[in-house]
């Protein structure tokens, strides 16, 4: 069950970054519960992806060459116009684009679910080198966008449900994804400035809670381990909460809601506790057009 926490002095906005191979609309839960409880709630797509997925399946090419710089740039820009540091939330590639987030100095809060490795993890799980060397395999990929199949798409994501389940969700939230961003976060540890690089000994960024699925495939909870673990020098806050029986798709599988109980009851009271909260909002950027649903 939820707690009483409601928005707070210091962010009354959450911001959800959406992963590889789905849109915003795989946290479509997530915004109904959270402004349930009185929170505005962003979630736009990756640049290009704020289009209709009939859109994107039938035409993918729009996303050739995007890449991690240009998603957080993206959001980065989002965030600098709202007029004061929200709470930050994203679920695999959408981890990874919160943390580098918060390493810039923006949000009152960062919460990464199940997220894609930064540059400095030195070793990836088999099961996520299965689900991402078909596409590493031919670099002539690094500038295409492709999907999954329904099977592809069963074992990193679905993997608790059954396959009538699972194949709901692949209909609902499946799309192709840009390449380059596997890619960027797979060879990360051989260009000296990669996109997905992170200063993990940042003193001053807001608190992180890192949140791992013990039965993830693609992002396993030894994966999100060694990301903590990159953070033990830093002052800065960053917290671990592993869900045993949760699949890469906790965000939206049945029991959804402890986890997004659990990470907006601890981002609350964080972004709460910290009082220089404000501080955290660089000059804001001309303000642009900013989907709000819920």
């Amino acid at each position: 069950m939820p707690t009483n926490t409601s928005p707070s002095a210091a962010a009354d906005t959450i911001v959800l970054i959406h992963g590889l191979w789905v849109t915003a609309l795989s946290w479509e839960h997530w915004i109904t519960r959270y402004s349930q409880r009185g929170y505005r709630v962003i979630a736009k797509g990756w640049p290009g992806m704020d289009v209709p997925i009939e859109e994107l399946r039938r035409d993918p090419s729009a996303l050739a060459n995007l890449g991690v710089t240009e998603i957080v740039d993206h959001f980065d820009r989002i965030v600098r116009e709202l007029d004061r540091p929200p709470i930050l939330m994203g679920h695999s590639f959408g981890g990874l684009i919160v943390q580098i987030l918060l390493d810039r100095g923006l949000g009152a809060a960062g919460v990464a679910i199940d997220p894609a490795p930064v540059k400095g993890i030195l070793t990836l799980p088999l099961s996520t080198l299965r689900v991402s060397f078909p596409v590493l395999r031919n670099p002539a990929n690094v500038h295409k966008a492709h999907g999954l199949t329904a099977e592809q798409f069963h074992y990193p994501f679905t993997n608790t449900l059954t396959e009538e389940e699972a194949a709901q969700v692949y209909e609902r939230y499946e799309v192709p994804g840009p390449d380059r961003v596997l890619f960027q976060a797979g060879l990360a540890n051989l260009p000296p400035h990669a996109a997905t690089r992170v200063n993990f000994r940042n003193d001053d960024r807001a608190p992180l809670l890192l949140i791992a699925g013990g039965k993830d495939h693609i992002a396993p909870a030894s994966l999100t381990k060694a990301n903590l673990h990159l953070y033990d020098k830093s002052k800065a806050v960053t917290d671990y909460k592993e869900f045993p029986e949760r699949s890469h798709f906790t965000i939206g599988e049945k029991g959804w809601e402890e986890v997004a109980d659990y990470a907006l009851d601890w981002a609350a009271r964080r972004a709460s506790s910290g009082a220089t909260a404000e501080a955290r909002l660089p000059t804001p950027a001309p303000r642009t057009d900013v989907e709000l649903r819920g």
